[in-house]
């Protein structure tokens, strides 16, 4: 079992935001407490934290690590590449998480809770399940070494799907409510930020 609290973490913000008009939704909610302020939170206690493409990092502490995936636009998958190049030496887990959840401090803690129960031996990581049943793998925790073992397998990163990435993956569910998976991709998700 992995010690919870030795972890790097990867937070996406590269997306288009294209039904939001194009606007960087990290900026989303009031000052000091911005999607992005909530997704650093989240990531407290991290060794290191990379910050995937977000157009307004320079809001993020000068500890964070910036990248940008390439090309732009090039998926969660090449944002995850970009990342963990950035890191060459991880930390034995890595927490993935994408920067429009709504309320992903509590999402967090109760997918840390599930390192310390006992389950099947070694592995690959564990990963958010909503009330629907549906796997969340931007907001999850990857054994850091299976991680990059599984985007190298790819090659090609550009465009790739988070489901081709992980299917690989010995992952263990971890039932999360629907309510702390919710993300903000439309304005109606905007307006209920507040």
């Amino acid at each position: 079992m992995p010690d919870s609290s030795d972890f790097d973490a990867v937070l996406l913000a590269g997306g288009r935001a294209t039904r939001l008009g194009g606007m960087d939704k990290t900026t989303l909610g009031a000052p000091g407490d911005t999607l992005l302020d909530r997704a650093l939170d989240a990531a407290t206690g991290a060794r290191r934290t990379v910050l995937v493409g977000a157009r307004g990092a320079a809001r993020s502490p000068a500890s964070v690590v910036r990248v940008r995936e390439d090309p732009p636009f090039g998926g969660p998958v090449s944002g995850l590449a970009a990342a963990l190049d950035a890191v060459p030496a991880s930390a034995p887990t890595t927490l993935v998480l994408a920067c429009d959840l709504v309320r992903p401090v509590e999402a967090v803690a109760v997918l840390r809770t599930a390192l310390v129960v006992p389950s099947r031996s070694a592995p690959d990581g564990w990963v958010a399940v909503d009330d629907d049943g549906r796997r969340q793998p931007l907001l999850a925790l990857y054994r850091s070494a299976a991680l990059r073992s599984a985007v190298d397998a790819l090659g090609e990163v550009d465009g790739a799907s988070l489901r081709r990435l992980t299917a690989p993956l010995d992952l263990v569910e971890v039932p999360v409510p629907s309510a702390l998976c919710a993300d903000v991709d439309t304005a109606d998700d905007a307006e209920r930020l507040t």
